[in-house]
């Protein structure tokens, strides 16, 4: 998936809840209403193709007593990947806009 080919809608979706704050596996599958076996392979691809970039939190997860987080961003590849994306998928604003209401 380098920045010239085009994002399956599905991919294009991760992007967009990514963009808009979303940064880390639970919260991306509560945003989009995608399962785990499907978030975190998108992920792993979109990261090899340079369009975001993650790092692992620092020790407050087990302040917490949680599992730590890995937490993503876009790139600017991800950026404009994602405006192209966004051009190719018009309901993809719609989409996430939907699930913002909800």
């Amino acid at each position: 998936m380098s920045g010239e080919s085009k994002l399956t809608h599905t991919s294009a979706l991760v992007l967009k809840v990514v963009s808009g704050g979303c940064r880390y596996g639970f919260d991306i599958m509560e945003k989009t209403g995608l399962p785990s076996g499907t978030v975190y392979p998108i992920l792993r691809r979109l990261e090899q193709a340079g369009l975001i970039q993650s790092n692992w939190e620092s020790g407050d997860a087990q302040e917490l007593q949680r599992p730590q987080r890995r937490y993503y961003r876009l790139t600017r590849s991800g950026e404009k990947s994602l405006l192209k994306a966004t051009q190719r998928y018009p309901l993809l604003d719609n989409l996430t806009a939907e699930r913002e209401r909800r």
